[in-house]
């Protein structure tokens, strides 16, 4: 792969000899891949970001974990392997992790679909790592600097592996100021990309991803395996997708034959896309838009006493620290409640939650609670968590839950 650039690595990594509290190496032995910085009991003086964390047993003096050290983060050591078998952290290394990720997705590629997440940070060994596939445009997105020793072997074997004509190199906002590399956000660092709005099929139904300006990557992938479903569920229905950005769920519902869908975002350049996204496909179907804060057009919405055969409640994170779980849980508790009073007769309410913070059983129980009080019989038809592109190898790695609940009257 010949790179647009010449990479520029900030300093050759060294290793250090690291031992952990008790509680700590259990939990590695287990397989989880955060250490805090409270939980290192003894480390090299001159320890730097990037450098290869070597963890000994506090006992027996055998290596039981491989991680990379990360002096800016209160998770001091962001583990890439669990010492079952001996590994040298090369090229090769990182080539087999990323080829194992790809086996992994291969199942999804065999539908007609050509976007899909490559690397899910520490649930594929990457900590503050993600690659997405878009069409033949990779995008990987770094949010932490112990990738900058490694990155050149990471981004080779990634367009090896994706087969990638394009690769898009974006950055968080800690590493867009950061002193320790020359890179750009949204740097094109290998191929060219003649737009950067890349068109891509997600289960036959064509997308939109700016993947120099949208959120993350361009686009989130994690709802695929709902859009799809709630497609299929809305064929000759009226649709309402609430917190709907650049209109996952509308567009499938309009390519499967919805009757009329309305998407309600607080942010008109996301219903731009929308609208744009849908008209990338075949629809008979009204598309309506409604521009405004979800919570007041949603009681506006109630006030006109409208309803729809499906509605779709997908809000962003609600608790991003440990601080605002309950508030979060207040807010899920409210949607559920609009939405039950928008859902028509006989109608499907799919009410969907992405904080990491609120657990997949609190967001059903609360969810089931708050049904059961309004008085109208419903089932529970199904719940969902990550498509298979995502997948939780630790508890925390664990944050998509969407439940479909189907009134009965």
């Amino acid at each position: 792969m010949a790179f647009n650039r010449a990479f520029l690595v900030p300093f050759k990594p060294k290793n250090l000899a690291v031992k952990l509290n008790a509680k700590a190496e259990q939990s590695i032995v287990k397989g989880h891949p955060w250490v805090f910085s409270k939980s290192i009991v003894k480390i090299n003086d001159d320890a730097k970001t990037g450098d290869l964390a070597i963890v000994f047993s506090k006992n027996k003096n055998k290596v039981i974990g491989i991680g990379l050290y990360d002096a800016n983060s209160p998770i001091r050591i962001k583990m890439i392997h669990n010492a079952q078998t001996k590994a040298v952290i090369n090229a090769e290394f990182f080539h087999q992790k990323i080829e194992s990720a790809y086996q992994k997705r291969k199942e999804l590629l065999q539908t007609k679909t050509n976007s899909y997440r490559l690397l899910f940070g520490e649930n594929d060994g990457f900590p503050g790592l993600i690659a997405d596939v878009y069409d033949s445009v990779l995008v990987v997105k770094l949010y932490s600097e112990i990738w900058l020793p490694y990155l050149e072997w990471i981004l080779n074997s990634l367009q090896e592996v994706s087969k990638a004509a394009t690769v898009v190199l974006r950055l968080s906002r800690q590493l867009e100021n950061s002193k320790h590399h020359e890179f750009t956000n949204g740097e094109v660092v290998f191929g060219t990309l003649e737009n950067e709005v890349v068109e891509f099929i997600e289960h036959g139904v064509k997308f939109s991803a700016n993947v120099l300006k949208g959120h993350k990557t361009g686009y989130f992938l994690d709802h695929r395996a709902n859009r799809k479903r709630v497609g299929e569920l809305s064929m000759g229905k009226t649709v309402l997708d609430v917190f709907s950005y650049a209109g996952g769920f509308s567009v499938h519902a309009l390519a499967n034959g919805a009757t009329e869908v309305t998407s309600l975002d607080i942010s008109k350049q996301a219903l731009d896309v929308a609208r744009e996204n849908g008209k990338l496909n075949t629809y008979t179907g009204i598309h309506k838009t409604i521009s405004g804060d979800a919570f007041e057009e949603m009681e506006n919405l109630i006030k006109r006493k409208k309803t729809f055969d499906v509605v779709v409640i997908d809000p962003p994170s609600f608790a991003k620290q440990q601080s605002e779980i309950d508030l979060a849980k207040k807010k899920y508790k409210q949607l559920a409640e609009l939405g039950e009073k928008l859902t028509a007769k006989k109608g499907l309410l799919v009410l969907a939650s992405c904080s990491s913070r609120v657990t997949a059983q609190s967001f059903f129980d609360l969810n089931q609670s708050v049904l059961n009080a309004q008085g109208r019989l419903f089932e529970t038809v199904l719940k969902t968590k990550h498509d298979v592109d995502h997948p939780i190898t630790f508890p925390e790695g664990a944050y998509l839950k969407c439940g479909y609940y189907r009134f009965l009257e």
